[in-house]
């Protein structure tokens, strides 16, 4: 049995008013504390509007994260959050690479690698997400896809493998927001396939020490038995984190 502990990820996306956010924060921090028997992380991840109001929420409680980060660390980039901005904030972590930064913004698996470099120089998580289409799942190329992905991710020197610096997030594009989910089979195929990568390839401390979630159309009815995979140490959750007894469901399903 690995000594990964468990981590549950939520995703709001766009969704809520700063003051609806802080609401539903509030009441779902004690929902959950009040049902876990051992010792189970979790977070959300926010829009950039409700940070001031969530790291109060929050505080003590749970990972305050935020959806995106910028690959630079200063000057002239219009609309960009750098890593320092976010920290100050009172981040804790922050997603990079999500298939819908891919998909609607031309993210490339190489701008997220500076992404996770300039979060860890502030000290804080980065969560990484890898994954394929459905296109890519259906011809078999998934494994060479997410290879790449992570190669070009975590390439270079000087990046932190410790379990509070990385995590990484197999979300399989298809599976995300369209009802569809892995199997447990698929899921922890692909976990085992990720953490066969980290050991080849970062060594086996790193291969032991990070934690890979499983997203994709993650709810209260099936987070159980995805979870339950050796190599699946946690979800990321996108439209479920948005509603209260079901997201402390998942994380209560970590745990």
């Amino acid at each position: 049995m690995n000594q990964r502990t468990p981590l549950v990820l939520g995703n709001w996306k766009m969704n809520t008013l700063p003051e609806e956010g802080r609401l539903l924060a509030r009441q779902m921090a004690p929902t959950i504390k009040d049902g876990l028997h051992r010792r189970v992380d979790w977070g959300l991840a926010v829009p950039l509007t409700h940070l001031g109001l969530m790291a109060t929420e929050l505080r003590g409680h749970a990972l305050m994260g935020a959806q995106d980060c910028s690959m630079h660390e200063r000057g002239a980039y219009t609309g960009e959050v750098s890593a320092a901005m976010l920290s100050a904030s009172g981040c804790d972590f922050a997603l990079v690479g999500h298939s819908e930064r891919r998909q609607y913004h031309g993210e490339t698996s190489i701008q997220a690698g500076l992404k996770i470099r300039r979060l860890q120089e502030q000290g804080m998580m980065a969560v990484y997400c890898v994954g394929e289409s459905l296109e890519q799942r259906q011809s078999g190329d998934y494994a060479t896809v997410l290879q790449t992905q992570l190669h070009e991710g975590l390439q270079g020197e000087g990046l932190s493998l410790d379990s509070s610096a990385l995590v990484l997030a197999y979300e399989p594009v298809w599976a995300i927001g369209t009802g569809l989910t892995a199997s447990p089979e698929q899921a922890n195929e692909v976990h085992a396939l990720i953490r066969d990568w980290l050991l080849r390839n970062r060594g086996p401390e790193a291969a032991a020490a990070v934690r890979i979630l499983y997203g994709g159309s993650v709810n209260a009815s099936n987070a159980a038995d995805l979870l339950a995979g050796p190599d699946v140490d946690g979800a990321l959750v996108g439209g479920a984190s948005l509603q209260i007894r079901a997201f402390a469901d998942i994380v209560l399903s970590a745990s």
